[in-house]
């Protein structure tokens, strides 16, 4: 049975239930941060799911990256599967500016995390789920966050 690590629960908001993932928010105001998590029990690296199943998340991760691409108007998107703290395969989409905090520099651990306020996290939820709703040809479900 598929459970979320204690750690992404902490540190994310739920967004939504893509065909093969759960799309979490980071909750972290910094940068426009979205993760992708299979809903596979145990799963660890990529190479361990089918032909199939990377597909599919090929696919929710380049609607995630035009997504940030477009409703963010990120001037690069970094993307990646590390696991180094959390072991479960969850893959960081995060926008980057040349603005932000650490520009050019990795994000991790670089700068304190700053919890989004109310209103800042209902405007970003409300782009996410603008893009999702009309422009993504996914299949959701939407999480707590968008309910």
């Amino acid at each position: 049975m598929f459970a979320l690590d204690p750690q992404l629960q902490k540190d994310t908001i739920a967004i939504a239930s893509l065909p093969l993932c759960e799309l979490l928010l980071m909750n972290d105001a910094n940068y426009p941060w979205l993760i992708l998590v299979p809903r596979r029990e145990g799963l660890r690296e990529f190479i361990d799911m089918s032909a199939d199943e990377q597909m599919q998340l090929l696919q929710e991760s380049n609607a995630v990256a035009k997504l940030l691409q477009t409703q963010f108007s990120a001037e690069k998107l970094n993307i990646a599967a590390l696991g180094n703290v959390v072991s479960q395969l969850h893959i960081h989409h995060v926008a980057r500016f040349s603005s932000d905090a650490v520009w050019p520099q990795p994000i991790w651990g670089a700068v304190p995390t700053v919890a989004y306020q109310q209103d800042k996290l209902a405007e970003v939820i409300e782009l996410i789920y603008n893009w999702l709703a009309f422009d993504s040809e996914l299949s959701i479900e939407w999480g707590d966050a968008v309910n």
